[in-house]
């Protein structure tokens, strides 16, 4: 957010009136979508369901002594349509055993309160962490944020995510082995700590860095004996096979958020996806390491935003959902983005990606917007841009304070 001194047009006040102004208008729609999801709206042939009752369902194959079914997929069906009463169309699970941890525990209630308690906790502590990074980030910029709602009406762990990545980005410098352990609970997702180490390493940060790789050990080896060993080769045995899936188009290609999700969706090959996005992923991954590198001397805001932004694109299979990691690179880049005054078509960038989100989920499975690629991709342009900008400035733009930063 701009500081008191505002961007002329674009203050302080006026951002939060404007935020408030969405909040109430997205809360309105969100109430809308789900009326019309329990067909209190207009009949409904058959009652939708969220991701949640797939970890719902896994957590109750762990409760009943049976983790490894949490893999196969008729069980696993079964077991998400007794979740919740009614048949429903069948929602995947390839999370590693560590996911179990917090399934397991979530599937002793029942559906709905488990769902309201995950997400409430997620969205609660997403904005703590979010705090972190900024003490004077008004709660409603938090909900104003589109990205939000598609994270709590999915039924993803988006919020979870996004408070890790948060927490250990802004703990990096002040508590480093505590900033690890957040980074390395992402075990959960390994794939999106695909530019973790890269950042770390580059940035000489070995004790979080270790920190990490602690976390990440204990969590599996919970896992592995609480849950035994055949329960890995189940879960490796379906991830193996998850690309048949990909490639057979289970999954709401438009609406991921890398290159690779856009290509498939254009209908591209798929060994042409692949190798377009390996060569993105190359780029983010030493965009990453440039700017981390201690020589750089970057601010933490700036290395922070850098890696945030280009996990989205940096990682082949991240849903439009997961964009909450893109605001919270905007949170991290309005601690330098407007110190010394900032060219408005940076400001109107960075609204774009602000409401980017708000088409970029699945209101039509064979849309070709590709809104999400897009948000994703403009924010990791912005950042660049930012990082390049404040890097050229005579002198560093974080030796100025700014209202409300850690």
């Amino acid at each position: 957010m701009p500081d008191e001194r505002g961007l002329g047009w674009l203050t302080r006040q006026r951002a939060i009136g404007y935020a408030t102004i969405l909040a109430i208008a997205e809360m309105a729609l969100f109430a809308f979508c789900v009326a019309g999801a329990h067909g209190l709206i207009v009949p409904l042939d058959h009652q939708p369901s969220t991701d949640f009752v797939s970890f719902h369902a896994a957590g109750a194959l762990a409760n009943a002594g049976t983790p490894w079914l949490a893999y196969d997929h008729t069980a696993h069906h079964a077991a998400e349509q007794a979740a919740i009463g009614i048949p429903t169309e069948y929602n995947y699970f390839y999370y590693p055993p560590v996911f179990l941890l917090i399934c397991a525990p979530l599937a002793w209630l029942p559906y709905l309160p488990a769902f309201i308690l995950f997400q409430a906790a997620g969205a609660a502590a997403c904005f703590f962490a979010l705090r972190m990074i900024r003490r004077d980030l008004p709660l409603v910029v938090f909900l104003a944020f589109p990205g939000l709602w598609w994270a709590i009406g999915t039924g993803q762990n988006a919020l979870l995510t996004a408070a890790l990545f948060a927490a250990g980005t802004a703990l990096l410098e002040r508590r480093p082995w505590l900033a690890g352990l957040c980074l390395g609970a992402l075990c959960y997702k390994p794939h999106f700590g695909l530019l973790i180490p890269v950042a770390l390493i580059a940035g000489g940060h070995w004790r979080a860095f270790l920190g990490a790789a602690g976390a990440a050990l204990g969590l599996a080896a919970a896992a592995t004996a609480l849950f035994g060993v055949v329960t890995w080769q189940a879960f490796l045995a379906a991830a193996m096979a998850s690309s048949d899936v990909y490639a057979g188009h289970a999954i709401f290609m438009g609406g991921l958020t890398s290159p690779f999700g856009a290509l498939m969706a254009s209908g591209v090959e798929r060994h042409v996806a692949f190798a377009v996005q390996a060569a993105v992923t190359l780029l983010a991954a030493a965009a990453v390491a440039l700017i981390w590198r201690p020589r750089c001397q970057a601010p933490l805001p700036l290395r922070a935003a850098v890696l945030l932004a280009a996990t989205p694109v940096a990682v082949p299979v991240l849903m439009f959902y997961d964009l909450m990691l893109v605001f919270v690179a905007l949170v991290w880049l309005s601690r330098v983005m407007w110190v010394g005054g900032a060219p408005k078509w940076l400001t109107g960038i960075a609204i774009a990606v602000f409401l980017g989100p708000l088409l970029s989920g699945n209101l039509a499975t064979r849309s070709h917007w590709l809104m999400a690629f897009m948000t994703a991709s403009l924010a990791f342009g912005l950042t660049l841009a930012i990082a390049w900008r404040s890097l050229a400035l005579p002198r560093w733009v974080a030796a100025r304070p700014v209202t409300g930063a850690v």
